[in-house]
């Protein structure tokens, strides 16, 4: 396990405001309510990320605004509490990128923290273009298709980076969707 800053907690209950105290739950030390029983876990946020390829280029977006703003990632964005992580996947990369898009395959996920100290999941599918015009939306300042060898600029978060790296060495394993290995990526 990875030892990462903690995220802000709770100093009273968000539903009844009585002070929250500290309890071994699990073998992990938690914020409490005595009074409702309410328990304040630190779960990571989960995301989805989505790698769109066009021959041996792949679809970047700059980002627009803070954290890490000027710098790029893959189209990529957090869960809505409504939606699936295929849901979202489609929607993050309609809104940054312009592009709609078909979800070919569960590519990795990886874990990381958005500063200053979310901790994340973020699962990345491939995907392939099946409509709309490349054009930067949403947070997105720039959008466009690079050379994996020749990035357009720094990459924001370490997850994204790994996945660009693995995918210009080649190394990146594709997963079908029925969870067998379905090739190299390209």
């Amino acid at each position: 396990m990875t030892t990462t800053p903690r995220p802000p907690q709770f100093a009273f209950c968000p539903y009844c405001r009585t002070a929250l105290e500290d309890r071994d739950e699990g073998g992990r030390p938690r914020r409490y309510c005595p009074a409702c029983g309410y328990t304040q876990y630190l779960n990571p946020a989960p995301g989805a990320g989505v790698i769109i390829m066009r021959g041996k280029q792949v679809c970047l977006v700059q980002r627009k605004y803070p954290p890490r703003q000027g710098l790029w990632t893959v189209p990529t964005g957090f869960m809505e509490w409504d939606e699936t992580i295929g849901e979202t996947a489609v929607r993050e990369v309609k809104e940054e990128t312009g592009l709609d898009v078909e979800l070919t395959a569960l590519h990795e996920v990886e874990t990381g923290v958005l500063p200053p100290n979310q901790p994340v999941l973020v699962v990345f599918f491939t995907a392939r273009e099946c409509g709309g015009e490349l054009a930067a939306g949403d947070d997105a300042a720039a959008v466009g298709f690079y050379p994996l060898d020749a990035l357009p600029g720094p990459i924001a978060f370490g997850a994204h980076r790994r996945v660009l790296a693995e995918l210009a060495s080649g190394q990146g394993i594709i997963l079908d969707p029925t969870g067998g290995a379905a090739g190299e990526a390209s």
